[in-house]
């Protein structure tokens, strides 16, 4: 994004939270914040700094830290800093925990010579802006999932639809208010929804933080108007505000200092060199999940009976995960498979590979970053969205015709010749339609993040804001 001549010397706390899906996006809006003169303090803990080194490196003097220590939480082991390390289901201890930083960055505050004039900080830190109205500033909510996924996040809390049934996990929860009344099977909404407990007092925190989300001065949300106007119309009327912005893709567009999650791998990117435009299968499930050992097998046996040419990121196994049970590589799969397709075990280039010529088609997850990517580089997506707001953004990809869908839920296995046939599909004539649309899309992501494209203009609005 070109940088604009709003300039501003305005002072601001960004507090993103600790997973790798909310901190990049964050830290990306961070980059093109400072770029626009804006004066910065990040707020990490002590084992997160790590991630800050490229923008910190990229803006010596603009961007500032402030590293304060995790506090304790009886469900996160001493050590752990960072959600993909914690136990399964302490989901929900880490947005608890951070919450007993209020005073330490009260403190912070009234002690510093110039502190913020508002946060900056994720949907999942609603707290803060009860912290910002103590401090008489302004809190921006920032949502690193899109419009329509904020909008029935927000709905969620805000209305607390509940089930008739206690018993049918299967009981659809329609959002009439919402354009395009989407609807959602029970086990398809927000585990943290789900898991909310009336009277509890961690439960009765988090949802005080999304109701506090609401209520936030501003939303910053990493999408574009052209992908979602309907939903960011929505959001606003919602709201009863207009300081709903939209400046997303936010990609590290062709800047080598952000290069997501690691260096980039050649061999990959050199494999790819070889083959025909749209012609290659790339399939990952993000930074978090890892398949069990059926679903591999079947995802395998898709791949092997399609013939397509692929690329599969492979997440090995972490904390909760038993390696018996989660994410095997069949035996003898990529000897046979040898010269049409690459595992990638651990990280994978996702934006370099997504970006290639020779990528088609993506089996997605349906994570937003994941889209955002997939979109800028117009790829047509294969649904099989697993949980949180992944219902919902495979539900927008669906309205937009840029996606189809594969199956749905982290349990189902689907059925290998079907997947062989959608692989196939997914690079042939037959989808010719879905890839002109993917085509427009990107089209329209790259105008937006061009000059005087909309999110730049939102960015400015963004800074603007800030500044007064």
């Amino acid at each position: 994004m070109p940088i604009s001549d709003i300039t501003s010397g305005s002072h601001v706390l960004i507090f993103p939270y600790p997973a790798q899906g909310h901190m990049l996006s964050l830290l990306d809006l961070t980059h093109q914040l400072a770029l626009r003169n804006v004066s910065i303090t990040i707020l990490v803990t002590p084992k997160n700094l790590p991630t800050l080194s490229p923008l910190l490196s990229a803006h010596p003097t603009t961007i500032t830290t402030l590293i304060l220590p995790l506090p304790p939480h009886p469900s996160i082991p001493p050590g752990i800093e960072n959600v993909k390390d914690l136990p399964v289901n302490a989901f929900k201890a880490m947005m608890v925990a951070l919450g007993d930083l209020y005073n330490p960055i009260l403190q912070w505050f009234r002690n510093h010579p110039s502190p913020p004039v508002a946060i900056i900080s994720d949907f999942f830190l609603g707290w803060t802006h009860h912290l910002a109205g103590e401090l008489g500033i302004r809190r921006y909510t920032f949502s690193p999932s899109g419009a329509l996924a904020l909008s029935v996040i927000f709905s969620l809390w805000r209305y607390q639809p509940k089930r008739v049934n206690l018993e049918n996990k299967n009981e659809v929860v329609k959002f009439s208010k919402i354009p395009n009344s989407p609807e959602y099977c029970w086990w398809q909404l927000s585990p943290i929804y789900r898991s909310y407990v009336e009277g509890d007092p961690e439960s009765e925190f988090i949802k005080e933080g999304f109701l506090a989300d609401i209520a936030s001065w501003g939303i910053v949300i990493n999408s574009f108007t052209e992908l979602e106007r309907v939903y960011v119309d929505h959001l606003k009327a919602e709201l009863g505000h207009d300081r709903v912005f939209t400046v997303g893709p936010l990609l590290p567009l062709g800047n080598k200092l952000f290069n997501r999650g690691g260096p980039s791998s050649n061999d990959v990117l050199s494999w790819l060199d070889t083959c025909d435009d749209h012609t290659v299968v790339y399939v990952c499930f993000g930074s978090q999940l890892v398949l069990t050992n059926s679903q591999m097998e079947v995802v395998a046996l898709g791949l092997e009976k399609s013939r397509v040419k692929f690329v599969w990121s492979v997440k090995e196994p972490t904390v909760g995960h038993v390696a018996s049970v989660y994410g095997r590589v069949p035996a003898g799969f990529e000897e046979r498979v040898a010269g049409r397709g690459l595992v990638v075990r651990g990280w994978a280039p996702q934006v370099a590979i997504l970006s290639h010529d020779s990528v088609g088609a993506f089996l997605t997850h349906c994570g937003w970053n994941s889209i955002m990517e997939a979109v800028t580089a117009e790829v047509l997506m294969l649904t099989w969205p697993m949980s949180a707001d992944q219902f919902s953004n495979a539900t927008l990809l669906h309205e937009l015709k840029v996606g189809i869908r594969v199956c749905e839920g982290a349990e189902t296995v689907p059925d290998s010749d079907e997947l062989a046939e959608l692989f196939g599909k997914s690079v042939s004539e037959e989808t010719r339609l879905e890839r002109e649309r993917a085509k427009a899309f990107a089209k329209a992501a790259k105008e937006a993040v061009g000059d005087k494209g909309s999110s730049v203009d939102e960015l400015d609005r963004l800074v603007a804001n800030l500044s007064h």
